[in-house]
């Protein structure tokens, strides 16, 4: 099926203004219905306090050693990227807040999704700290060094590209915190990242239906801007200190990667939206479409090339596994 979109000429060109104002409605309603279904729930209820105990220092504990944290390796590496990225959340609330206004229904968005996303650092860290799932140490130092650089989105230029991003991003968390959580050796920790994980969803579903009512109103525009979110997309997290060595591990580890990328985020926020099957546009949106597809099989290929490697990886593994053991 066809979404026919009627093309005006010169009237596909609003302003980030312009498009907030049109899009109120739009967020109020999303905003009800979000905090219908959006449930509460307590950050302290989900870390293991009784496994907790003093470290080394004023208090006079025992130090960090990586044979305390019951979390794998791989946890461990993903676990500081996700808590370094939700710490960030100053910087974040910052460039919403100066997109979408502090005002009516998208100002008590930006704080209510604000409040939330802190949930989510407050958990994370105290989980890994009572655990002792990470090196405390360094895990303040990273933190420090990444806030101190700041964060500057690479869509703060725009509204739309905004709205567009974090329609991806929010599904790209959630996919790697659960993703974390399996792969953690911890079913206290998969437990507690489950649970951000379904706030991170609730808001991918309000970001996702804004990005469709944009469609409606300014297709060209709306169309251009996923076209650029996600042939240049980044995760938030990309400046912090290791970010790409990190990321490599975490790809290998079957966390978050290409395929993974392509096929549990781009692929469901486009298909929800039919950005594919969308007519009437102008030679802009056209234009945009037929880059966004393009793109998109590309990505496919460079996937497949990586599932290749993996599985290639995985072989000689098992195979020196099976050759140790003869």
């Amino acid at each position: 099926m066809t979404l026919a979109t009627p093309y005006a000429p010169g009237s596909e060109q609003w302003t980030d203004a312009r498009l907030l104002y049109a899009l109120e409605e739009v967020v109020e309603k999303e905003l009800n219905r979000h905090l219908k279904i959006a449930k509460d729930w307590m950050p302290h209820e989900y870390v293991p306090w009784s496994d907790g105990r003093n470290f080394d220092g004023p208090l006079g504990g025992d130090p960090w050693e990586p044979e305390q944290s019951k979390v794998t390796d791989i946890g461990r590496i993903a676990l500081v990227v996700n808590l370094l990225t939700e710490d960030n959340l100053p910087s974040y609330h910052h460039e919403i807040a100066t997109l979408f206004g502090r005002d009516g229904a998208w100002g008590t968005w930006v704080h209510r999704w604000t409040a939330e996303e802190g949930r989510h650092g407050i958990v994370m860290r105290d989980y890994l700290l009572t655990s002792r799932a990470v090196d405390p140490v360094k895990l303040e130092e990273f933190r420090m060094a990444h806030m101190s650089e700041g964060f500057e989105s690479d869509n703060r230029h725009s509204m739309l590209h905004s709205v567009a991003y974090v329609a991806f991003q929010e599904l790209a968390t959630r996919i790697s915190h659960r993703n974390t959580g399996h792969q953690s050796g911890d079913p206290v920790c998969d437990r507690m990242l489950a649970r951000i994980a379904t706030d991170e969803n609730l808001h991918m579903v309000f970001y996702r239906n804004l990005l469709r009512a944009a469609f409606e109103l300014a297709p060209d525009q709306t169309m251009s801007a996923v076209r650029d979110v996600v042939v240049n997309f980044r995760m938030p997290g990309h400046g912090m200190p290791g970010f790409e060595r990190a990321a490599a591990q975490m790809a290998i580890g079957g966390i978050y990667n290409l395929r993974i990328h392509h096929d549990d985020v781009l692929q469901p926020v486009l298909r929800h939206l039919k950005v594919m099957e969308i007519g009437g546009l102008g030679p802009e949106g056209l234009k945009a479409q037929e880059e966004l597809g393009l793109y998109l099989d590309g990505l496919d290929g460079e996937a497949r090339k990586l599932d290749e490697r993996l599985a290639a990886r995985r072989a000689r593994i098992e195979a020196r596994k099976a050759a140790a053991g003869a």
